[in-house]
């Protein structure tokens, strides 16, 4: 049987759930996972093998901004020398047939060195955290970047469009279900119109939760709010449903009426699949959920109108798509793999 050592970047819980959506078309290979956080509590959660090994840094977020990017940055380098040790480790004691990577250079540095295949999965090409001095810097990286994707046997990017080079788009990744949307609220017991507040696996959203069920609680509608507060935040809030941390997102979001979210890629990829009317929100200063937003059709200020979008959005038709993004890169690394 063909080894797949796949390393998933554990900074959000978008990486892991397209990963996992990937896996699941991947029938008679072995997979292990290198990841960590709330990445790794998922994939345990499945009885997926995983090691949990990476620890990234954090972001602080204030009042919704970003702060001290050029700090996180330099957290980050200092995080991907400790990863570029970890994968070593692993990748030389297991000797996979081919190393996968969600936005985990670390992982592909080794893998590349050691003359074994290696394919990338990522929706982001360049980073642009910082401005000014800093700026420099992370131009240097984002050079070391481009030449690690270079070499890259397959880069799969979760997006419409062209294809060129070992660059390949394979449309939105996402996660399937085998229930219909009435059985999974029937499995919820979601009965009136429901709201889902999603912040992803760190407590960067939390200025997210506390503005939208202010919100909530001063509009007049009969709605159920049921909150996804992820692993990072333990904060007890009043007059809502908390499921914590979940291994399911993705059937929530098909079950609800309404979603509001940070904008991390996955979700909204999901909920756009699913056709679920949704709010996205993005933490200011984030270049990627900015980016994220903007595409449908949010910017960070919009949070001060929550109230006015909330109202707008429980009266509008869903609009489900289907996506095959997910299929279409598993028969890619199968081809790879079969070469």
């Amino acid at each position: 049987m063909k080894v797949v050592n796949f390393f998933s970047s554990p900074i959000g819980l978008g990486h892991i759930t397209r990963d996992i959506a990937i896996v699941n078309n991947l029938e008679n290979i072995s997979t292990n996972f290198t990841t960590g956080s709330g990445a790794a509590k998922i994939l345990k959660k499945l009885n997926l093998d995983v090691q949990d090994a990476y620890n990234p840094p954090s972001f602080v977020v204030e009042n919704g901004t970003l702060k001290n990017p050029a700090r996180w940055l330099w957290n980050y380098y200092q995080y991907y020398k400790e990863c570029k040790n970890i994968s070593q480790k692993i990748i030389q004691n297991n000797i996979p047939d081919l190393v996968i990577s969600d936005e985990d250079f670390a992982s592909l540095t080794v893998a590349q060195n050691m003359k074994i295949p290696t394919v990338l999965v990522t929706d982001v090409l360049e980073t642009r955290f910082t401005k000014g001095l800093a700026s420099f810097i992370e131009k240097k990286m984002n050079k070391s970047m481009q030449e690690i994707i270079k070499k890259c046997d397959m880069v799969i990017i979760p997006e419409s469009g062209d294809s060129q080079d070992n660059l390949r788009k394979v449309g939105p990744i996402v996660r399937q279900t085998n229930l219909t949307r009435k059985e999974l609220r029937e499995k919820f017991l979601f009965g009136r119109k429901t709201i889902v507040i999603s912040i992803g696996g760190t407590d960067a959203g939390l200025f997210l939760i506390e503005k939208a069920l202010n919100v909530i609680s001063k509009i007049n509608q009969d709605v159920e709010v049921v909150l996804v507060s992820g692993p990072a935040v333990d904060r007890e809030f009043e007059n809502v449903r908390n499921l914590g941390f979940v291994e399911n997102l993705h059937e929530l979001i098909f079950a609800a009426d309404l979603v509001i979210s940070l904008a991390g890629k996955s979700t909204i990829d999901e909920a756009n699949a699913y056709g679920t009317p949704s709010i996205f929100i993005p933490i200011k200063g984030h270049f990627e959920q900015e980016d994220n937003a903007r595409e449908q059709g949010f910017v960070f200020e919009d949070i001060n109108r929550l109230d006015e979008l909330i109202l707008k959005k429980l009266e509008e038709k869903r609009n489900q798509m289907n996506t095959n993004g997910a299929k279409i890169a598993s028969e890619i690394i199968k081809k790879l793999m079969n070469q």
